[in-house]
Parts: C-alpha cells; structure tokens; sequence
C-alpha cells in the first residue's frame, strides 16, 4: 500500500476514536457532575519508511497518533434544586462511595435515602462518611449538610434534639488525570491513595451539572466526521488512481 494511503489510514482510525469520544461527551450533557474528556494527539514519525521521491533528499514519513484523552475537570454549572440531599461540590474533591468492587468517587451530589436508611447515590451505592456509610432513623427530618459535610438532623416526632449522623466524606488525589472512569458516573482510583480535601466545601440544594459545553462538541462532532469524509474521498481517490495505472500497465505491449 503506498504511503499516502497509510498516512490517510492512520489519520482515519484516530479521527474515529476521537468521535467516540466526542459522541460520549454529548451523550452525557444532562449528567449530573460529568466531566467532559479530549484527545491528545502527537506526531509520529516512522523510524525506517522514508518518502524518498522529496526534493531535497528523503525525510521519515509522518502519522498521526492518539496518544491518550485526558479529562476536563473544570466545574460546571450549579443549579438550585431545593432538595435538601443534593450536594453541589465547591473545589476539586470528589464524594466516596461503596460499590461492590470497593471504593469508587464521584462529582454527582444527587443523593437518596434507600430503604436501609442509608445515604446513597442516584445508582444506589453507599455514600461513605468519615466513619461508614452515613444512615438516618425513621424519625428524622429537618436534614442539614454544613459546608464542611457534616450532615445533622432533628431527631424524634417532637423536635427534641439535634443529631448528628455522620460527615460526608470529601477526597482529592494529586494525581487527578489519572482516575479512571468506569461508568455510571464513578471513578476508580487504581494505584493512587485518595487524600482527604480539607478547602472543598459542599452547597446544600445544590446540583453541579455536566461541564460539557454542548455547542462546543456538536461543532467538533461535526468538524470530525467532516474530515473523515474528506479523507474516505481522498483514499478513494488514490486507489482508484492505482487502479487505474495497474489497468493501463496491463495493456502495455511486452
């Protein structure tokens, strides 16, 4: 294959991941704490296949790889719900939660309370306190997270008295860029040892949306799937060509 089709080719297969990954980014705009991921791309140059037709002398051939993505942590937007069990996140921590495969971190404060009684995730998982997973009686009401987390109620049917029952449990990690997303709006944190956050503060009737900035990643979808067109025409072009001379050598006299 010439190397003008390799080059085309290469240029292809990152121009379809990097639409995964846009189209995964537009899924998720209306996410509670979505964090929006981008491509890093890097020149690649062949160490050995050189264009050798270059005036000049040759030069290595050069492709295009994708490297990594890497995620956008950068807030998004509050938005006032007035459900005393949402949580907006002010800072770069992350809540803890319990799932069956360990622990796992989030930026969706869109919390419940199960049938246990315990505070959990909009997926049902346990969110963790400084001492376990955080559970109310069934005579509590009047719920009030602080800003440092910690979450008090008013216990019994006659107001008698304040209670606390746990502090939300607030982590960052030095190394953010390398929490892996596992779906359903969690992270993994493989390697790493989450360190407690003590300047984040949380906002009570709060939600932090998803920072997708969705005109943004409709106009990269659409950039994306525009040069992946161009370069189908362009290799189909370059084949038809080959195509082509092969046909006329053919018809050359021996």
């Amino acid at each position: 294959m010439e190397n003008s089709l390799l080059i085309g080719l290469s240029r292809q297969v990152t121009l379809e991941r990097q639409l995964d990954v846009v189209a995964n980014n537009v899924a998720n705009v209306n996410t509670n704490g979505f964090k929006a991921d981008n491509s890093l791309f890097q020149e690649y140059l062949m160490p050995v296949a050189r264009e050798d037709n270059f005036v000049g002398g040759d030069r290595r051939l050069s492709y295009v790889q994708d490297r990594a993505t890497f995620h956008d942590f950068s807030h998004g937007p509050t938005e006032q719900t007035k459900n005393p069990l949402d949580v907006a996140i002010d800072g770069n921590a992350f809540l803890v939660v319990q799932t069956p495969g360990g622990e796992r971190y989030t930026r969706d404060g869109g919390l419940q309370i199960n049938s246990k009684g315990q505070l959990v995730t909009a997926s049902g998982n346990p969110v963790m306190g400084a001492n376990g997973p955080i559970t109310f009686q069934q005579t509590d009401h009047d719920i009030t997270i602080s800003p440092d987390g910690t979450v008090t109620v008013l216990e019994g049917v006659n107001n008698a008295a304040d209670a606390i029952r746990g502090k939300l449990r607030l982590v960052s990690f030095a190394q953010a860029q390398k929490l892996l997303k596992e779906g359903s709006n969690l992270y993994a944190a493989e390697g790493m040892a989450p360190q407690p956050d003590v300047n984040a503060t949380v906002k009570q009737g709060f939600i932090e949306k998803s920072n997708v900035n969705s005109v943004a990643e409709m106009s990269r979808m659409i950039e994306v799937t525009r040069a992946y067109t161009q370069i189908s025409t362009m290799l189909q072009q370059q084949g038809d060509l080959r195509k082509s001379a092969i046909e006329k050598l053919a018809d050359v006299p021996a």
